[in-house]
């Protein structure tokens, strides 16, 4: 086998920024698409999307959720009915304002002037307004609630900075929306959703999160609780992957969601509101990749056998392809992960190095490579994308492997790869996080010493609000942090808030993030 290291252009410990855009290039998973902030997503990037989506839906449609699809366009009126919600968005809305152009005799186009629109429409955002309309006219009555739709959707937010997957004017989701009769349930939806969150995070992208209630200046526009899942990456720094909201009577009031109750009094609905988006395969480069480029999880991977034949173009090929085709058809009846194996048999024109290569930037969890010599002793020469280099001799970890054996073992290699994938970036970020600091200054005098890694940390607080809050948000900035949310299972609050002196009455991540 080939000792050519084909590796990434730019190394994690010497620009992390720069080494995650060429995961995404040299592994073609996305390009730029000549639109700022706008990405072409390529075969490669969309299947891992389309495994996340698929393993999000199952879990989605197992709740009782039903999808529905809703219009892109949005009437402005719809966002000015909920002022706070505007507010937060108005800076990143994107309007039409024309239906057609006209030549400007220049050479150019230009927007018609007869054909300027009656009202503004935003191109969607997020879709609280919209769908508020259609459950007001779908809520009747007691016997309607709850109400339980979810749509996968694009949406376009005019952002500033933007980068690949984590931060980028349009973006593909899935938004759930939902309406019920009370407080209770509705709080029940949420934190559902939010545990549905993590489940998929760890269960299936194998990215270890924290969940937990985001403070007043971090919620949702409009929310009267907003809940998430935090994941550090391997810089340190923190990724929001998913968020869950308690609209209270907000958007109802605005949208006149009600409902004749049991007694024959009309009450308005308690909404809810929460997504994922395609960040979270950010997520997945920013937590499992190394210098060689992406490692995705086998449950996430679109394809998890790789099956590369070393072909001569010769027509001696033709038994070890047909060898190499046995083998993938024997791989297609073996489960892992609750599913059929998802097998790839490689065989384009050009060296079998190369091709390894390819897919070792890419990502995929097992790549088998097969010669003529292979196929006389029945065997395969086999590679796992988590364990590539052997520690001893510095070269690629082949295991030659006979091919029965290996056939049978399939489903415990990607099972193991899995978990250790897990496993291995929770020791990463628990072995990160800081819970001593007792004053502002020990946080400062930690994150001044952190280096490239800066880590979290966990410190008391005594949920401040309003003019304190805001303070507290200045001095955070100053340090370049955020309050991430309040962990569901930190410990309890034994002493002083660092911020205000006060008694804490809970702790809180603080961390530089995304």
């Amino acid at each position: 086998m080939s000792q050519i290291r084909h590796a990434l252009s730019v190394k994690r410990a010497d620009d992390f920024a720069q080494w995650y855009q060429a995961v995404i290039s040299e592994g073609d998973l996305a390009e730029e698409s000549g639109v700022r902030g706008c990405m072409v997503i390529k075969p490669w990037g969309y299947g891992i999307w389309e495994r996340i989506q698929r393993l999000m839906d199952d879990r989605i449609k197992a709740a009782g959720v039903q999808n529905c699809y809703f219009p892109l366009f949005i009437p402005l009126a719809n966002f000015e009915r909920e002022a706070e919600h505007v507010d937060g968005f108005a800076k990143e809305m994107a309007v039409v304002t024309h239906h057609r152009l006209i030549a400007d005799g220049k050479g150019g186009l230009i927007p018609d002037p007869e054909a300027k629109l009656e009202e503004p429409l935003v191109v969607r955002p997020t879709s609280e307004t919209i769908i508020g309309d259609a459950m007001s006219r779908w809520i009747q009555s007691w016997r309607d609630l709850p109400l339980l739709t979810n749509q996968w959707a694009n949406v376009v937010r005019w952002e500033m900075r933007t980068r690949m997957f984590l931060r980028t004017s349009e973006f593909l989701w899935q938004e759930g929306h939902t309406a019920h009769a009370d407080r209770d349930d509705a709080l029940k939806e949420t934190h559902r959703a939010l545990e549905m969150y993590r489940a998929c995070a760890e269960e299936d992208l194998a990215l270890p999160v924290i969940t937990g209630e985001k403070p007043e200046n971090e919620r949702f526009p409009g929310a009267v609780e907003t809940w998430s899942i935090e994941a550090m990456m391997q810089d340190g720094k923190a990724l929001q992957a998913g968020t869950s909201h308690y609209l209270g009577t907000n958007f109802a009031q605005a949208a006149n969601i009600q409902y004749q109750d049991r007694e024959g009094s009309q009450t308005l609905c308690h909404t809810t509101s929460w997504g994922v988006s395609t960040r979270m395969i950010g997520g997945v480069i920013m937590t499992h990749g190394d210098d060689d480029g992406m490692r995705v999880p086998p449950a996430i991977a679109p394809h998890q056998v790789i099956i590369l034949p070393m072909l001569r173009d010769k027509p001696e090929d033709e038994p070890l392809l047909e060898y190499c085709e046995a083998l993938r058809d024997a791989l297609a009846g073996q489960t892992a992960l609750g599913e059929k194996l998802r097998i790839m048999l490689d065989t384009r024109p050009g060296k079998a190095a190369a091709k390894r290569w390819d897919w070792v930037r890419k990502g995929a969890p097992l790549i088998v490579e097969v010669g003529s010599r292979d196929m006389e002793g029945s065997k395969v020469a086999l590679l796992r994308r988590n364990a590539l280099w052997n520690a001893d001799n510095g070269k690629p970890n082949f295991d030659f492997t006979d091919r029965d054996g290996f056939i049978s073992d399939v489903s415990g290699l990607l099972e193991a790869m899995q978990q250790d994938m897990f496993d291995e970036a929770r020791a990463r970020r628990d072995e990160n996080i800081k819970r001593d600091c007792a004053s502002w200054q020990d946080v400062v005098d930690f994150y001044s010493n952190a280096g490239a890694f800066p880590g979290w940390v966990e410190v008391q607080w005594s949920k401040p609000t309003g003019a304190a809050l805001e303070a507290v948000v200045e001095q955070l900035k100053e340090q370049k942090l955020t309050i991430r949310n309040v962990p569901t299972n930190s410990a309890a609050a034994d002493g002083s808030c660092i911020f205000t002196g006060d008694a804490a009455v809970e702790r809180i991540l603080l961390a530089r993030a995304y």
